[in-house]
């Protein structure tokens, strides 16, 4: 695909879905998805190389959250099991005014995700409102630094939602949101999550249904309220939440 066909497609993406984007948030998710290339052949970071699967399946499937959320400069938000940086990083170069924090387990992602910062992040914002956490959910959401601190928490194709909300839940404030990014299925897995939501301190306010520009296939984007605080014995130790789901 030529560079010019290829900033089009996104262009267009993001005005389908009713994503604003001004021309350097637009060069900055391009730049990620070439490092996001460059990157892995050299390590495991998606299976999805060709570029326009890649503008679709990856900057647009990650920029449709942004159109339930309309995330606002200052908001302080957590990307769970970000990855190779979907959806994190995009919503950072779309709204750079945003406190981003990306939770990554595996080492050499999280030194990838520290050169995004390096050569995304850093020419868009000066580099502020960007760090990376080496760590799992289960114990960075029971340490006093992350435990109810962010304003939006947000995982993508992580697990299914049972284990998500345990995962994510307990990262977010009262009051604060927490969006799935899941597929187009997803009403027997909202059900069977019900009571493991409302453990966590969590309300069910929206789910949303979209087709990605381009082909991409229809996506589920399910919005949790936090209604009141995650009980202490939340999240359980490392393990537990994926081979014990509440």
């Amino acid at each position: 695909m030529e560079a010019a066909e290829y900033r089009g497609l996104l262009e267009e993406g993001l005005s389908a879905l009713g994503v604003a984007a001004e021309p350097a948030g637009l060069e900055a998710v391009l730049r990620h998805l070439d490092l996001v290339r460059v990157w892995n052949e050299r390590m495991n970071l998606t299976a999805i190389t060709e570029p326009r699967e890649m503008v679709i399946k990856h900057a647009l499937d990650s920029a449709a959250g942004l159109a339930v959320l309309g995330l606002a400069p200052g908001q302080r938000v957590l990307d769970v099991g970000t990855g190779a940086g979907f959806p994190g990083v995009v919503w950072k170069c779309l709204v750079p005014g945003i406190e981003l924090t990306l939770l990554e387990s595996l080492q050499k992602r999280c030194r990838f995700l520290e050169e995004v910062g390096e050569s995304v992040v850093r020419p868009l914002t000066g580099g502020e409102g960007y760090q990376v956490v080496s760590g799992r959910a289960e114990d960075m959401g029971r340490k006093t630094e992350h435990r109810e601190r962010y304003d939006v928490v947000t995982a993508r194709a992580v697990a299914e939602l049972r284990v998500l909300a345990e995962y994510c839940l307990p990262f977010a404030q009262v009051g604060g949101r927490f969006l799935a990014m899941k597929g187009p299925s997803v009403g027997e897995e909202i059900l069977a999550a019900e009571r493991a939501v409302a453990m966590l301190g969590g309300k069910v306010e929206e789910v949303r249904q979209l087709e990605l520009p381009g082909g991409g296939g229809r996506r589920s984007l399910v919005l949790i309220r936090k209604v009141k605080p995650t009980p202490k014995g939340y999240p359980r130790r490392a393990g537990v939440p994926a081979k014990s789901p509440l």
